[in-house]
């Protein structure tokens, strides 16, 4: 295993082992002091769970080479795994918001600073994670890892909305003010609409990676100068790339002179490759199409 696969793999199961002890604290403590915006918050974190332990199957596939059945790789699996991590957060944050509107209509809650402090540290810990993972995973070039950092970024979220609303609840409880009091399910409620933000945009993300999407226009443009950086190519008559996971393919025709020879179109081939591969090593495959450039033709 490579040393990057090495740090994928351990960056993952610290963040699998990370929810799993945060799940089982955020329950136990939002159902022994009734704090709504925790108990949502612990749902939350029991999906992660599942969405974790999704991203490393999809990370251990996608790292698989090419075979028979799939000769361009294995890469799209990290992007099945991130579209499953969306799913996942968006049924979370429909159920937090959910909870959290219910809680509305009761009688408020006695706000704990047990409760607090458990919010306070899952805060802590998952804005560490995901600063942790997310350099992991650009690094790595892992789209399965970077829909695991949006997801502890999800759960930043959510620890700062409980701060706050324990806080307030608490300030409530203690100036018998009955609206601040309501702050722990208040909190809950914005929790769910970021993480359902954040959701729509993973899920969107992976879908057009799934649909062939071209990448960025930016990214593009860069592929368009270094092709035309080939003193052979007169014209660039189409290119496409898109993400395979974590590595581009990239389709590109161009226009050469019609009177070379096969070994030349083979070297200026060569030459379109190395010129983008050189520059940009998230690309894995560039295949090359020739086409005949007469010069009366301009």
């Amino acid at each position: 295993m490579s040393r990057e696969n090495k740090q994928s793999a351990f960056a993952i199961w610290i963040s699998l082992i990370s929810n799993i002890v945060l799940t089982f604290i955020k329950f136990s403590v939002g159902l022994l002091f009734n704090s709504p915006v925790l108990i949502a918050d612990g749902v939350h974190n029991a999906g992660d769970v599942v969405a974790t332990g999704a991203a490393l199957s999809s990370m251990r596939v996608s790292k698989q080479p090419p075979d028979e059945d799939h000769p361009y790789g294995h890469g799209k699996a990290e992007i099945v795994g991130a579209g499953i991590v969306a799913i996942i957060l968006g049924l979370a944050a429909i159920y937090m918001g959910y909870h959290s509107i219910k809680v509305l209509f009761e009688p408020p809650h006695n706000a704990s600073v047990i409760a607090l402090v458990a919010a306070a540290f899952s805060l802590i810990l998952k804005q560490v994670l995901y600063v942790y993972t997310m350099s992991i995973g650009k690094k790595t070039k892992s789209n399965g890892l970077i829909a695991t950092a949006y997801d502890h970024l999800a759960d930043v979220y959510a620890s700062i909305a409980a701060v706050i609303g324990i806080g307030l609840a608490m300030v409530g409880d203690y100036y018998d003010i009955t609206l601040l009091s309501y702050g722990d399910p208040i909190a809950g409620i914005v929790v769910a609409f970021f993480v359902l933000k954040l959701a729509v945009h993973m899920g969107k993300a992976s879908v057009g990676v799934l649909m062939e999407k071209n990448v960025d226009s930016e990214k593009l443009n860069a592929f368009i100068n270094l092709v035309q950086s080939v003193p052979e190519v007169k014209r660039i008559d189409r290119i496409r790339a898109r993400d395979h996971g974590h590595y581009i393919i990239i389709d590109v025709r161009v226009g050469v002179q019609a009177e070379l020879t096969i070994q030349n179109g083979h070297d200026i081939s060569r030459h379109i490759k190395e010129a983008i591969m050189n520059q940009h090593p998230d690309v894995e495959e560039v295949m090359v199409h020739l086409n005949p450039w007469y010069k009366e033709n301009g």
